[in-house]
């Protein structure tokens, strides 16, 4: 029986959707080393709402949820197909958790294409989002996320798309791909415990530096879905590729179950776009 790998993908900024960088290489590669997948569903930090539910609509639509980025981002297009059937499919298989099906309301929002837009630049894979329900604790998240291992064995990619690290209130834009040293600190620990224990995530919450690190779950939780189908599938994840942006964001990434080759991980190779291209817009009203 094949099981189809996963990974958390730290996104970091929308720029990086038309960047060619080191980063945006490393998640070609893994969709390149992945097996062909019947269908990807992406748990991403920009569906954050209060009701756990999946995208069913058979063509999703582009969501620009992102301000002070300019035309080329505000009309890129990601067209993916989505299915119905395989929303279904998620809310069976979490059952006697409640998900609800979304026939019309979402799309495919900035956490989801910027990824994808390297992972299958085709845009010829169905997509399928998962929300993440801002009202339940991230004890209910990693129970998801093991909820959802059995769909790894009928060809469903799980992605999780967000950033260890997120702090946008502590942007620092001299810090083009530097982190911070609580920043750092945090990610290192989240790094730890993810490579060999995730099923301890959540103690990451005690960290000294979590406060800073996790202002808002939004980005973080995506992770824990990751940690969910590790526990499920007793593997351990590996780091696609690591590093910081901005100061207050970690760009690093992980995969499941995939021997992904490297792409393009130097140091030296820093985004060549600017993460923040509108000084008139400050960095948390960018919803980056």
């Amino acid at each position: 029986m094949t099981i189809m790998p996963a990974a958390f993908l730290g996104h970091g900024s929308p720029v990086n959707t038309l960047d060619d960088n080191r980063y945006t290489r490393s998640w070609r590669a893994f969709g390149e080393a992945v097996p062909a997948p019947r269908a990807v569903l992406v748990v991403s930090a920009h569906w954050y709402t209060a009701v756990t539910a999946v995208t069913a609509m058979a063509k999703p639509r582009t969501i620009h949820d992102l301000f002070g980025f300019g035309e080329r981002l505000q009309t890129f297009q990601y067209p993916a197909p989505g299915s119905p059937e395989v929303a279904r499919e998620i809310r069976d298989v979490v059952k006697p958790r409640f998900v609800g099906l979304d026939n019309d309301a979402w799309g495919l929002d900035h956490g989801t294409w910027s990824v994808l837009a390297h992972v299958y630049p085709e845009a010829n894979v169905p997509v399928i989002q998962l929300s993440i329900n801002g009202t339940k604790d991230f004890a209910y998240h990693l129970e998801i996320g093991a909820r959802l291992a059995p769909l790894r064995e009928r060809g469903i990619l799980i992605i999780g798309s967000g950033n260890v690290v997120h702090n946008l209130g502590r942007v620092d834009p001299e810090l083009r791909d530097v982190g911070f040293d609580w920043a750092a600190r945090f990610d290192e620990a989240a790094r730890e415990i993810m490579t060999t224990r995730p099923a301890e995530i959540l103690s990451l919450q005690q960290h000294p530096d979590f406060a800073l690190a996790v202002p808002t779950p939004d980005h973080f939780l995506p992770l824990i879905y990751l940690a969910g189908l590790a526990q499920a599938g007793g593997s351990t994840p590996r780091i696609l590729i690591d590093g910081y942006a901005l100061g207050s964001l970690s760009m690093t990434s992980y995969t499941l179950d995939c021997e992904c080759p490297d792409a393009g991980d130097d140091d030296d190779d820093a985004p060549s776009g600017d993460p923040l291209p509108d000084p008139d817009v400050p960095p948390d009203q960018t919803n980056l």
